[in-house]
């Protein structure tokens, strides 16, 4: 069974409102498994998710700052990062 990817079996609880939202979704694993999918690549990639920062990240992220800033995409109204080395 060389290359073949073994399916892991991953169950979980929800409540009775998110059983409900999912009553009518025909195939909820391939559902839920494109959610976790969709949701692990939107994932901040510095704190992996977990919307804050261990001592070390906070480091390494105020050292970035230093010549990194957040600035507003004037077409989406989005904050994003600018490099200012780039506008020297």
């Amino acid at each position: 069974m060389t290359g073949k990817n073994k399916a892991e079996i991953i169950t979980f609880k929800v409540d009775e409102t998110l059983m409900e939202a999912m009553a009518g979704i025909t195939n909820r694993s391939d559902f839920i498994r494109g959610a976790i999918l969709s949701a692990l690549g939107n994932c901040c990639p510095l704190c992996g998710g977990t919307g804050t920062l261990s001592s070390s990240r906070r480091e390494h992220w105020d050292d970035f700052t230093r010549h990194h800033r957040l600035a507003t995409c004037a077409d989406c109204r989005e904050p994003h990062l600018v490099c200012d080395h780039e506008e020297v």
